[in-house]
């Protein structure tokens, strides 16, 4: 069995890739009942629930997580679900621990489009089209928080179509 330690290392490497490649395009879907009987200790951990519940009995493609610090999305990540949660965040430290976290990725996203309140869905949106992660038609449920730069200060979800006219 070859390692990365081996002496084909970079093949070692491709395989694992392209299993996990492979593994991701074809998930399982579950539905969770995750924590369904407790009480949560915050608003921001209230919503990451709230959304993965909505995400998996509604047929959402991705989650989108406006984020200071990643922690909504580290929430998210505690449930067994097959939708993709993108964290989307200016702070690169937070964009590194994102990736730890099951099923999340990090998604670079200006301070300056995160901070326009009248774009920053519509911003969303076309960052997600341009990763080629939703098309037309499909539902993208995002959070975020009314406090911009607050660590904890989620406290919205909504619900996006991808290509409706107002967002």
């Amino acid at each position: 069995a070859e390692t990365a330690a081996g002496d084909y290392p970079e093949n070692a490497v491709k395989t694992m890739h392209d299993v996990c490649l492979e593994t991701e395009k074809n998930p399982i879907a579950k539905i969770s009942h995750h924590r369904l009987h407790e009480h949560f200790k915050g608003i921001d951990e209230t919503i990451a629930m709230s959304t993965m519940y909505a995400a998996n009995h509604l047929g959402v493609k991705v989650i989108a997580a406006l984020t200071e610090t990643g922690k909504t999305a580290m929430w998210m990540s505690r449930m067994s679900s097959n939708i993709s949660i993108y964290a989307m965040s200016d702070n690169v430290e937070t964009l590194r621990k994102v990736t730890l976290y099951r099923g999340v990725y990090p998604c670079g996203i200006e301070k300056s489009s995160a901070n326009d309140w009248s774009q920053v869905n519509e911003t969303v949106i076309e960052t997600l089209i341009k990763k080629e992660v939703v098309e037309n038609g499909n539902l993208v449920v995002l959070t975020k928080g009314m406090y911009k730069d607050k660590s904890g200060g989620t406290n919205m979800m909504k619900i996006l179509r991808v290509g409706d006219a107002n967002y």
